[in-house]
């Protein structure tokens, strides 16, 4: 993969976000600890490419699926191999904001259930997006470094080549 340059879309990071914050209560995924035990939140942002959702869309035979509708914070066009990314790999921002990629957005139900209410003609779309996704739902990562990011910034992809 290298070092490469991606344009960013979307740029919003609603403080209202259910994985805002720099920790979370435990749920089903941290079954080590008590559930609603706080600990540190590794999934603070989610960040889709528009080549894998346009993937995603096509294996689920639709139209479109909006970055939105997965939950993303941040959707990337230029990196269809954006959940291929390893873990430790930084997405850095002109304004110098910094992204730490903690690894793959293991798809759940819930888009599925958004994506089904966007086409409710099509039943089977909640039990399908979970496989239909896997390898192409994008990431999850934390804020290392605050910073703005604007709707059509060009970032720096550092990729994390120990991981490989």
């Amino acid at each position: 993969m290298g070092n490469q340059a991606n344009t960013f879309v979307t740029s919003e990071i609603p403080e209202a976000d259910l994985h805002f914050g720099l920790t979370k209560s435990a749920g089903t995924r941290e079954s080590m600890y008590k559930r609603g035990t706080e600990i540190f939140n590794r999934r603070q942002i989610s960040i889709v490419s528009v080549e894998e959702c346009a993937l995603i869309a096509e294996k689920l035979e639709i139209e479109q699926l909006l970055p939105e509708w997965l939950g993303a914070n941040i959707a990337v066009k230029g990196f269809s191999d954006l959940t291929k990314l390893a873990p430790g790999s930084r997405i850095v921002f002109p304004s110098g904001a910094g992204i730490l990629c903690e690894g793959e957005n293991l798809p759940c139900r819930q888009p599925g259930e958004v994506i089904q209410d966007k086409y409710p003609n099509n039943p089977t779309l909640v039990s399908r997006f979970v496989k239909s996704s896997l390898g192409l739902r994008g990431i999850v990562g934390i804020v290392e470094c605050p910073g703005k990011i604007v709707a059509g910034d060009t970032a720096k992809v550092i990729v994390n080549n120990a991981a490989n």
